[in-house]
């Protein structure tokens, strides 16, 4: 049985909470937001290609939109291990289609990770501690693995994991049987799941083998596995847009949580930004040339060094400047940026903001 993990980079979403940084030409995973020189999406591959062997066993799948800028951006991950995704249909068509190509290439027991590209990793050792477990139990068992982050706080932006039945230790890390899977709670849900000492964050990163998941994928999701198999990527735009856990992994009894912690989060909208840059003895992240009289709380960034923010009297505000657009929005609804751009699309005056 082949132990090796081949990772999977999940690289076609948009970052639409991350506009006006994040556009269409230049989608989240291609920015710097942690005050690196490397994108998301590099230090992702940095990361991975470390526990799978190197740039021939790492894969990436994305949008026809931005295919060449992933080259661009991994200038060493070989061709063939590019899959291209004619049209978005979300993550369970993405990694129906990956499963299928890594099985032709390497067998039903071809151990497969997959990994967004926009998360944010802070104990590189523990990330790889982790995931050698997650391979363990994926190697020895029909299991479908997802890591679940403990939780640090009630959260509602995140979906979350009950853990059941303990069945063993891999790596020392103790594997669960999944109960259930929650969508995004309210606070008294999310403080009641937290109390419980039983819940973890749904990180969406899973590993198992090529062949566990695709038998899978034919009992519960047959409309997706079965005309890729039988027509290949050309039916992609065809195919029902779900996403893994709706499509998969809140039907299967095959699911597995490791329990984790090596400082992690999604960078879901400025918020995230404050979360990994924010220290104590300043008032504001910023992340810009800003001059301000009484502000506290705020998020401030400018691409254009030469740019200066100057603000009076604000708090728990998001400022940000790039190129032709200024985006100022209260903290606790950065959420709503998807609705603006809905708007922008909706008039042609604004679609090259886009």
């Amino acid at each position: 049985m082949n132990t090796l993990l081949f990772p999977v980079i999940l690289a076609g979403g948009k970052g639409e909470r991350f506009w006006p940084l994040s556009r269409k030409d230049r989608p989240k995973q291609f920015l710097s937001l942690d005050g690196s020189s490397r994108s998301l999406l590099q230090a992702t591959a940095d990361r991975l290609i470390e526990l799978g062997g190197g740039w021939d066993s790492l894969w990436v799948i994305t949008s026809s939109q931005i295919a060449e800028g992933v080259r661009q951006q991994l200038p060493d991950l070989p061709v063939e291990n590019l899959l291209i995704e004619s049209e978005g249909r979300d993550t369970a068509a993405a990694v129906a289609w990956t499963s299928l190509e890594i099985k032709q290439r390497y067998g039903e027991d071809a151990v497969i990770g997959f990994f967004p590209a926009d998360h944010w990793i802070a104990d590189q050792e523990a990330f790889a501690h982790t995931l050698n477990a997650a391979t363990q139990l994926a190697t020895s068992t029909a299991a479908i693995v997802t890591l679940g982050i403990k939780p640090t706080f009630p959260s509602t932006g995140y979906g979350y994991i009950e853990q059941g039945e303990k069945i063993g230790s891999f790596n020392e890390l103790p594997a669960y049987h999944v109960n259930r899977f929650t969508e995004k709670p309210d606070r008294e849900t999310a403080e009641t799941f937290l109390s419980t000492g039983r819940f973890s964050w749904n990180s969406g990163m899973f590993v198992f083998r090529a062949g566990v998941v695709l038998k899978e994928l034919y009992t519960h999701a047959p409309e997706i596995i079965e005309p890729l198999e039988q027509h290949g990527p050309d039916i992609y735009p065809q195919l029902p847009k779900k996403s893994i856990d709706y499509a998969l992994m809140e039907k299967t009894t095959l699911a597995y949580v490791l329990p984790v912690d090596f400082g992690w989060d999604d960078l879901g909208d400025w918020n995230a930004i404050e979360r990994l840059l924010k220290t104590e003895d300043t008032p504001n992240v910023e992340l810009a040339t800003h001059v301000g009289l009484d502000t506290q709380g705020a998020i401030i960034y400018a691409s254009n060094p030469e740019d200066v923010v100057v603000t009076i009297g604000l708090e728990d505000v998001v400022i940000v400047r790039d190129r032709n657009i200024t985006l100022v929005v209260k903290k606790e609804r950065t959420q709503e940026i998807k609705q603006i751009l809905k708007i922008l699309q909706s008039d042609s005056r604004f679609t090259d903001l886009l």
